[in-house]
């Protein structure tokens, strides 16, 4: 079977193309990438996987792609995904994810392949919910509160729309709060992991800067994030839409006291302004009923293991790249 990864060289887009590969089904894999993309993420699989460049906004080069690629499945993980960024390029992160799915999915058409397209929306649009919504079904109303969970609610239903009037086959997901090794630093539990570290190298002063640790969240291991990917494009039906997401729920506090207790470096918390966002999604507790019953998923790696694992991955990155301490907060 051909796959084709769009966002390869990104955190759930390496981890998703290494589940693949373990499962060695002999799956022939292919990753949409820019040119400028780097490639830290797909080291250990990198001659065991094909790249192809290609930028979303070029329908051009996504046509002469597909039509060499045939591919049987696609995973579009691609997109502009931080939340704070997009309240700085609300245009870019809405023309990148809109206007950059509307192209795949216009390719997909135009040539007259059939694959399984996973669309990898988020959770993120249904905004604050209220507190008689949770835990929050796929029918609870949207309510985007950032640009990104605006353009998230975009490249969502233009999937259900090409799914109703071209019958291509678009399964959408919300995923849910998501961490593990290799997650960016401007998200809080990645960006928290990495200030600890850099404190434990001293690489810079033991306060670690935070947004808002009041929000609740239920997280989820990206590694059970990815099996849960695949097991949607093999079980799943088309043009529906599926919450994802863990089983563990806390405050953003809670999972912060948690990394603080897996070092021995002790570090000061210091509320940093920049980190708050204009306007927040603060309770996130999801129902993945759906999800679970069609296809028997769920989440198997412990919420200590996660978040060990992501502070592990920051210590060992910083140790042999002590620059990348330069760009944590503060």
């Amino acid at each position: 079977m051909k796959i084709l990864i769009t966002g390869i060289t990104g955190f759930v887009g390496s981890h998703l193309a290494e589940y693949i590969l373990s499962l060695n089904e002999g799956h022939e894999i292919y990753g949409l990438c820019r040119w400028r993309s780097p490639k830290d993420n797909l080291a250990k699989i990198y001659n065991k996987i094909k790249t192809v460049e290609a930028d979303l906004c070029d329908l051009g080069a996504l046509i002469r792609h597909l039509k060499t690629i045939k591919p049987d499945v696609i995973f579009h993980l691609a997109a502009q995904s931080y939340v704070l960024t997009s309240f700085n390029s609300p245009a870019q992160t809405i023309w990148v994810n809109v206007i950059g799915t509307t192209n795949l999915l216009e390719a997909v058409r135009i040539t007259e392949i059939d694959p399984v397209i996973h669309i990898c929306s988020s959770s993120e649009v249904y905004g604050q919910v209220n507190e008689e919504d949770i835990p929050i079904k796929e029918t609870c109303p949207l309510r985007p509160a950032s640009p990104y969970a605006v353009s998230k609610v975009g490249e969502d239903m233009v999937a259900y729309q090409y799914w109703l009037s071209y019958g291509i086959r678009t399964i959408r997901t919300r995923m849910f709060t998501h961490t593990g090794p290799r997650r960016g630093d401007v998200f809080a539990l990645s960006s928290f992991a990495k200030q600890i570290a850099a404190a434990e190298l001293d690489l810079k002063e033991p306060v670690i800067y935070v947004g808002n640790l009041k929000s609740v969240r239920t997280i989820c291991d990206v590694r059970d994030a990815v099996r849960a990917y695949w097991i949607l494009v093999n079980k799943c039906k088309s043009g529906e839409v599926y919450n994802i997401g863990g089983n563990i729920t806390l405050t953003i506090g809670e999972a912060l006291e948690k990394l603080l207790s897996f070092s021995k470096k002790k570090c000061e918390v210091k509320v940093d302004p920049k980190l708050i966002r204009p306007s927040d999604v603060t309770l996130q507790i999801p129902s993945t009923e759906k999800f679970r019953n069609e296809t028997g998923w769920e989440p198997q790696i412990p919420l200590e293991k996660t978040l060990e694992d992501l502070l592990d991955y920051w210590r060992e990155e910083l140790s042999r790249c002590p620059w990348k301490a330069l760009t944590v907060t503060k």
